[in-house]
């Protein structure tokens, strides 16, 4: 079984900056995919960055340029850099771990509010 667990959501004024970390334990496949999704009220789930175990990366449309995703393979940690937040970018943000299946985290709020 993996286990996911996230950490440094919050509430920031907009243009601030939030760091999220996540942590996977468990059964872990040395190839594999690791990133971020968040959700908003009303709204489905959608991707904001992903990094595979060979370093690449890819960002959702409206945060590239502000969100930096990186990740320490040997820990199994991977964490989103968010820079010029926006209102919109309020959501709950989830871990995912894609490695013989899909796992996530339980969440974490990420509120842009003045």
């Amino acid at each position: 079984q993996v286990q996911l667990v996230e950490s440094g959501g919050g509430l920031v004024q907009p243009g601030g900056s939030l760091r999220l970390s996540c942590a996977a334990s468990g059964s872990i496949l040395s190839v594999n995919i690791m990133g971020w999704y968040r959700q908003a009220p009303g709204k489905q789930r959608e991707l904001v960055a992903v990094v595979t175990s060979n370093g690449d990366t890819r960002y959702a449309g409206s945060v590239k340029g502000r969100f930096t995703i990186s990740r320490d393979s040997a820990k199994n940690t991977v964490a989103l850099q968010m820079t010029s937040l926006k209102p919109e970018d309020t959501a709950v943000y989830y871990c995912n771990l894609v490695t013989f299946r899909s796992f996530w985290g339980q969440g974490t709020q990420v509120t842009v509010s003045s």
